[in-house]
């Protein structure tokens, strides 16, 4: 029955449709055009770096001047190409179908931050906007990585205690500004947590802040430690 239907419906590369060998892969021209974070790379937020991976923990400009409430961090992608191409097709054209490859992706990179009792915890998204969306991306994203590694998942131990504005073109201080005090535990999270690690995964990250204030949250909710896992960085150079 698989064999007719692949002879029915053959695999097709989920970014320009072309035929594939495996389903829900890339193909060749398409993974070219997709920067992976492949190499050196930030220890606390995954940005790439310049340089040979010597194996010692590494870090940007930008975590070695903020400080971080978060421990260690990954990113699958670089934030430029066909990888911004997907990720705003996952975000705004409703391809759920990306989650999928998307969560195999940031797992492959992730699974160092992960330990035995560690709980996966999507971003938040204001109740509005789910409306609008009718999805977070940020909680598909983490239902899948628990499926693939078997973690626990708590799609809302953090709640958005108001709605932000967008934050395309603000100042790195702006975007402070905007998500601070945005994001909250939700209820009963200090006993659902119970005092265990915490991966936070959302599926962009530009200066962290939308990271930091779920970091401050979690903590709050007694998370032993925070780390961090985004399907695409914003790098300098993109």
């Amino acid at each position: 029955m698989q064999s007719l239907l692949r002879l029915a419906f053959p695999p097709q590369c989920i970014s320009c449709g072309d035929l594939v060998e495996e389903e829900f892969g890339l193909c060749g021209g398409c993974w070219r055009e997709t920067p992976f974070t492949l190499g050196l790379a930030c220890d606390c937020c995954g940005a790439p770096l310049p340089g040979d991976d010597t194996g010692r923990p590494e870090h940007c400009d930008d975590c070695l001047t903020l400080a971080r409430p978060w421990t260690r961090g990954r990113a699958a992608l670089i934030y430029r190409d066909n990888a911004r191409r997907l990720v705003l097709a996952l975000k705004h054209g409703d391809r759920l179908d990306l989650i999928r490859p998307m969560a195999r992706w940031l797992t492959g990179v992730a699974e160092p931050l992960l330990t035995s009792d560690t709980v996966l915890v999507p971003v938040p998204a204001h109740y509005l906007r789910l409306v609008r969306r009718r999805f977070n991306q940020a909680a598909e994203l983490a239902r899948e990585i628990g499926r693939l590694t078997g973690h626990e998942v708590i799609p809302d131990l953090l709640t958005r205690t108001r709605r932000t504005v967008p934050q395309d073109g603000m100042s790195r201080e702006d975007r402070f500004a905007n998500q601070s005090e945005a994001i909250a535990p939700g209820r009963r999270a200090r006993d659902r947590l119970a005092g265990r690690p915490v991966l936070l995964i959302d599926d962009v990250m530009t200066s962290g802040a939308t990271m930091a204030a779920a970091a401050d949250a979690a903590l709050a909710a007694d998370a032993s430690q925070v780390c961090i896992a985004v399907l695409a960085r914003v790098a300098k150079d993109a």
